[in-house]
């Protein structure tokens, strides 16, 4: 592990497209600013780690029930009925059914890039 000191205002570069930023020191916490090209992705390690236990989750799933997911793609899910096009109906672009009505998106980790 490479340690290195800075000072606030002071940078680090993480190959020639990621640098690093001390943005602010109070007690034991420091605020890191990071400038990345957007196809780098930056998470924090807990969410990280998250997101690798539910890839393995995905990938250990049964493969039987892709058939079943699979037949509610471009149907109406209460009915089961294929959706009609351009009629309103409840499946979007991609047969991908939208969010019930008064549900609430899941939200975006801010901190997650």
């Amino acid at each position: 592990m490479l340690i290195l000191a800075r000072r606030i205002g002071e940078s680090i570069m993480i190959g020639d497209q990621v640098e690093l930023t001390v943005v602010d020191i109070k007690g034991d916490q420091v605020k890191l600013g990071i400038n990345a090209p957007s196809q780098v992705k930056v998470y924090r390690r807990e969410v990280y780690a998250a997101i690798q236990e539910e890839n393995r989750a995905a990938a250990a799933a049964a493969p039987q029930a892709l058939p079943s997911l699979q037949g509610l793609m471009g149907r109406n899910p209460a009915s089961g009925k294929p959706a009609a096009p351009g009629s309103g109906s409840p499946a979007a672009p991609g047969g991908i059914p939208p969010a019930a009505p008064g549900s609430i998106p899941p939200k975006r980790d801010p901190r997650a890039r």
